[in-house]
């Protein structure tokens, strides 16, 4: 059984929200202490994150319609916050729909790795991470729900995706509850 961690969209210009901006710190620290307890289990960590061309000829329908300046590449606000703790052995994968697997190497990347268990955590529940979820969940993967490390701009949405996924999808751990079960869990090959 091998183990990976994805993180999602957690980049500058999300944060921008109010809420996302109020529960910044706490996301940071609690997804900074999942990837170390990971990587102390020798899980392999993947940094998913959201990025549309400057003309945003590639991004969602209603990104395109409203003309929505946000995580254009090559621009700071599509970084991943600097404060997370991205190491070079870890992965990096964009995309440019809510889910993960949607049009990127993510499937090769997994199998690569030999995955069998995801960690998911990340922003917004109510669309990224609840997308992501849903096609992991339909290719079988089993999921833990890293609950100190999702959130959402939307407090009403995520509290509906949360009670939708866990149990369903996915089971929701703290990072208290993911450390003793790594600390369990045969070593990644």
């Amino acid at each position: 059984m091998a183990i990976v961690v994805l993180i999602i969209d957690m980049q500058i210009d999300f944060f921008a929200h109010e809420l996302l901006s109020r529960q910044k710190a706490d996301l940071v620290a609690h997804t900074n202490t999942l990837v170390t307890a990971a990587r102390e289990s020798r899980a392999s960590v993947v940094w998913i994150k959201q990025e549309f061309s400057p003309d945003l000829s590639d991004a969602t329908l209603e990104v395109r319609s409203r003309k929505i300046s946000v995580v254009i590449a090559g621009t700071p606000g599509a970084s991943i916050l600097p404060e997370l703790d991205v190491r070079p052995s870890d992965h990096v994968l964009v995309k440019k729909r809510y889910s993960a697997f949607f049009g990127t190497r993510l499937d090769t990347i997994l199998a690569h790795l030999n995955c069998t268990q995801l960690i998911v955590g990340g922003i917004n529940t109510h669309a990224c991470v609840r997308t992501t979820v849903v096609d992991a969940y339909q290719r079988d993967y089993a999921i833990i729900l890293a609950s100190d490390c999702i959130a959402s701009h939307d407090k009403a949405h995520h509290d509906i995706s949360w009670r939708y996924m866990d149990g369903k999808f996915g089971r929701g751990m703290t990072n208290e509850q993911i450390t003793a079960w790594l600390a369990q869990a045969p070593p990644n090959n």
